[in-house]
């Protein structure tokens, strides 16, 4: 992992068998913390964006599965995960452009970005504000569909998700939302999410779009995740066995998935 960004010396990591590379990078006035899983092959490179509360943790199965098919750079933002804590409050239009920035300190040419739950909403953001950085895109779970968009109907969904997720997941989430995220930057981030209107950017995109869900998953119900797929001028909708984090628990075919939208033409 290259870039003038990239603050600290890179440090080697493993994670279950596999080692990966990290580092922090400084962008205006906040951090971040990128992973580099390095791949034997030549393929695009893809960038891993998490959802509110969480961490870059709960995508190192996918990474794995993604890195037969290219290089994978997974992203903690500001104010989550390993990255600097944020001193103040950050926008989804700031979490966007300090992802474009550090994109192009690394030197990254037409990466697939591929958000998460609340990380949807920020590589859409970014695809409409920069169009020349990507033209391919995977939503996982895309929120917050109108029905939801108040902060006891989404706590709701949340906790719905929990009985459906299996325990290792939940541990990673919960630990992510209480020890490394904290109440405090969680609840400033909430009114960005519940105030995003990712539908009225969906028409706007010109990167070709895949929207997956896990089919059991009730934060991204299906017929708000297929809406957004045919809003898109070149989108489609798929579905894996699974809850809202599934990508964790069925990673392999996420990965295809993802990687036969990388590589269609």
């Amino acid at each position: 992992m290259t870039g003038r960004a990239i603050e600290e010396g890179l440090r080697a990591r493993v994670w279950r068998g596999t080692t990966y590379w990290s580092g922090r990078a400084r962008l205006r006035d906040l951090g971040v913390f990128a992973k580099r899983f390095p791949s034997t092959v030549s393929g695009p490179p893809f960038v891993l964006v998490h959802g509110i509360g969480v961490s870059s943790r709960y995508f190192h199965p996918l990474a794995v599965a993604l890195a037969e098919y290219g290089p994978v750079y997974l992203i903690d933002l500001p104010g989550y995960g390993a990255a600097p804590s944020a001193r103040r409050d950050v926008s989804l239009g700031e979490h966007a452009a300090v992802l474009a920035e550090l994109l192009d300190a690394l030197g990254l040419v037409d990466p697939v970005l591929v958000g998460h739950s609340m990380g949807t909403q920020i590589v859409s953001r970014l695809a409409v504000d920069r169009p020349d950085v990507t033209d391919r895109l995977v939503l996982i779970g895309p929120t917050m569909d109108p029905a939801a968009r108040s902060f006891l109907r989404a706590s709701l969904r949340l906790g719905h998700d929990l009985l459906r997720e299996p325990p290792l997941t939940n541990a990673i989430v919960v630990w992510d939302y209480i020890v490394r995220c904290g109440p405090v930057y969680y609840f400033r981030q909430l009114p960005h999410l519940l105030d995003d209107r990712i539908e009225r950017r969906m028409p706007l995109l010109t990167a070709r779009t895949l929207v997956l869900r896990g089919d059991r998953d009730p934060i991204a119900p299906a017929a708000w995740s297929r809406r957004l797929a045919e809003l898109a001028p070149d989108g489609r909708f798929e579905e894996v066995e699974g809850a809202h984090v599934m990508m964790f628990t069925d990673p392999a075919r996420a990965a295809r998935l993802i990687a036969g939208h990388a590589t269609q033409r």
